[in-house]
């Protein structure tokens, strides 16, 4: 008679003994590390694995942190990649988040002991970066704060916007949709093409709360085309919000299309809304800039609790605008020369290994609903196809994008210290 495998499989007590696991559950928690050993038993159970090596392969199989989120390479040329969380922090941002993560000052004086003004240091260095707003303040997203300006600013009144303007910012949400769902009612004006400052004029009246004006900032519009500028709509009689969606602070050469927030403020917007995770380069979170009035009336509204930060938030906030420059802008403004000389170290190597592998001009794009129309010029690594699953599969994970049936690794977003990485991920493939 064959004996039975399963009573040589230890028993759960005596896996969890072992001193690496012990080290892990304090690391991981109890739970994570009993279900690798469970699964490891029940592998032995199915002669998958042999019962001696059930602690090696619950070690093997424990995750590097108890969080689902993975790591990954960003080698799509996409810089504000939504799918892979937009903006990569600085280091200077991630040390701020180890700094926020215990007890911090975050609302009190230490000075004098009593309460202060909540993120108040985050709050002075985005008022510094945008001298031309009177007042700033901070929720949890771009939508929240256009939601939160609606909210406290026409509940009960009309938004007078241009039909060209109302757009859908992804995964199916409508910004008419966003905007009713305060209470406002929305007054189209213009036509999806053309919009002029008689139409904005023709519909305003007693019962205006403001004019909005929405920078489509995931599309372009060529052809007989007309919009109305900030500095004209400033001429109206009730309130102008501009919704610049992006979140660049100052002018970009780089990006001559993209508005940004202090220009707009100085040609007279009363109010401007933003992110904080795309051309700023930081953590989730919407930006309001400008009157101090209206700023203050947002601030006061019960809806602006539902929609605050926190201090992680607060403390990658304030790194990334006091800080050096962001991975985004880094990525943004990387010389084609540079990512040339990147691209043909990293192929030498792979064709060194036996693997085609050629260098191309690559086009890289701003991503995250930021400058359609704007190109980055580069170049890129080419493999077969079918590298591009095997890669996602891979550890580390690296997300490349398939062209033309061909693979391609592009090193925009990748920093250089990573080269090397992407070069082992390739090979292990």
């Amino acid at each position: 008679m064959t004996e039975d495998r399963r009573r040589h499989v230890p028993r759960t007590d005596a896996v969890l003994a072992d001193p690496r696991l012990i080290a892990a559950a304090e690391r991981l928690g109890r739970p994570t590390v009993k279900a690798a050993v469970v699964a490891a038993q029940e592998a032995a159970r199915e002669g998958r694995i042999a019962p001696d090596d059930v602690a090696d392969h619950a070690v093997a199989s424990l995750p590097t942190a108890s969080t689902g989120l993975r790591p990954v390479i960003n080698a799509t040329g996409v810089v504000l990649h939504t799918n892979l969380g937009r903006a990569a922090l600085s280091e200077a941002a991630v040390d701020a988040l180890v700094v926020a993560s215990g007890y911090v000052d975050v609302e009190y004086d230490v000075t004098t002991g009593e309460r202060s003004r909540r993120g108040r240091s985050a709050l002075d260095a985005l008022a510094a970066a945008v001298p031309d707003a009177e007042a700033v303040h901070l929720v949890n997203n771009g939508a929240a704060a256009l939601v939160l300006a609606a909210t406290a600013l026409a509940a009960g009144k009309e938004i007078v916007v241009s039909r060209g303007e109302l757009v859908e910012i992804g995964d199916g949400f409508r910004l008419p949709d966003l905007l009713s769902s305060t209470g406002a009612r929305l007054r189209e004006v213009g036509t999806t093409n053309r919009t002029t400052l008689h139409d904005y004029r023709d519909a305003i009246g007693d019962h205006s709360g403001f004019v909005l004006k929405v920078h489509p900032s995931n599309f372009t519009m060529t052809g007989f085309t007309s919009s109305v500028a900030v500095a004209d709509l400033a001429t109206l009689r009730v309130p102008v919000v501009v919704d610049i969606g992006s979140g660049l602070l100052q002018p970009d050469a780089l990006l001559p299309d993209e508005p940004d927030a202090s220009s707009v403020l100085r040609a007279g917007a009363d109010l401007v809304t933003a992110s904080g995770d795309k051309l700023l380069g930081g953590p989730q979170a919407g930006l309001l800039l400008g009157r101090r009035d209206l700023v203050e009336r947002l601030r006061r509204h019960p809806l602006a609790r539902a929609m605050r930060v926190d201090k992680l938030t607060l403390a990658a906030l304030e790194a990334t605008l006091r800080g050096p420059d962001s991975p985004t802008h880094r990525a943004l403004h990387t010389d084609a020369s540079v990512l040339r000389e990147r691209a043909d170290a990293l192929a030498a190597d792979l064709r060194a290994a036996g693997i085609n592998a050629a260098v191309v001009p690559s086009d890289g794009v701003v991503g995250g609903g930021g400058a359609p129309g704007v190109t980055l010029p580069g170049w890129a690594v080419t493999l077969e196809p079918s590298y591009a699953e095997r890669l996602r599969r891979g550890d580390p994970c690296v997300v490349t994008r398939v062209e033309r049936d061909r693979c391609l690794v592009d090193l925009r977003c990748v920093p250089p210290e990573q080269d090397g990485d992407v070069l082992k991920a390739v090979l292990s493939a």
